[in-house]
């Protein structure tokens, strides 16, 4: 009768396509994101999920709709599980942040890439966010019971280590990015909370390909 929480990523965007860095814009999806929220959907639904939260940015909103239309579930929108909010780096390729900013990207890629751009927000920002919004989202669920949040690519790292109770700055490296719409499963070991990782960038079975040839 464990809980289960499942983390989503949102579909992909023109910035993701571009390299560029999204933080708190409000991208949309673009024709390739759409298509991987409908698949996605179609398998996520499956799992009789009870509750569906969303980051309220666009591109998030739009990947949890899928799947609200899919199991019939209304979507609360939460804005603490936004992504990191990137600063002046917001809007920016690699390549145009190394050249506008190059003290801020030698240090962004020498750590541990998690690391704040100017006026952006660091790893510590983002945990004490987004461990509040799925501790919430936890205790919502009954026994049994599973939730989904769609959320944001580094976001996810910074909440499967957070949740887990693994250093951020030692973890987070280590771990792969989740890929658009891909997503991370997480189960109680126990009731009261304490969880363990069952499934990291996992993605609807056959999905992969598809979206490879629609995005080549």
């Amino acid at each position: 009768m464990s809980r289960r929480l499942v983390l989503l990523r949102h579909g992909r965007t023109a910035w993701n396509e571009s390299g560029r860095a999204q933080g708190h814009a409000d991208v949309e999806l673009d024709d390739l994101g759409h298509a991987q929220a409908e698949q996605a959907s179609s398998h996520l639904a499956g799992l009789g999920a009870s509750a569906l939260w969303s980051s309220d940015l666009s591109r998030a909103r739009q990947t949890a709709a899928y799947l609200a239309s899919r199991s019939g579930l209304g979507v609360t929108l939460d804005r603490r599980l936004r992504e990191f909010d990137v600063g002046e780096r917001q809007g920016l390729t690699l390549a145009e942040f190394a050249a506008r900013f190059p003290d801020d990207y030698a240090v962004w890629a020498e750590g541990d890439r998690l690391v704040p751009a100017r006026n952006g927000e660091s790893t510590a920002d983002v945990a004490a966010r987004i461990l509040p919004a799925l501790g919430d989202c936890l205790a919502r669920l009954g026994p049994g019971e599973t939730g989904v949040a769609v959320t944001h690519g580094a976001a996810i790292k910074v909440a499967v280590a957070g949740v887990l109770g693994w250093p951020q700055h030692e973890t987070t490296p280590t771990l792969k990015g989740v890929d658009n719409c891909a997503w991370v499963t997480l189960e109680e070991i126990e009731h009261g909370g304490r969880l363990r990782l069952a499934g990291y960038n996992e993605k609807a079975p056959r999905a992969t390909a598809q979206w490879e040839r629609m995005g080549s």
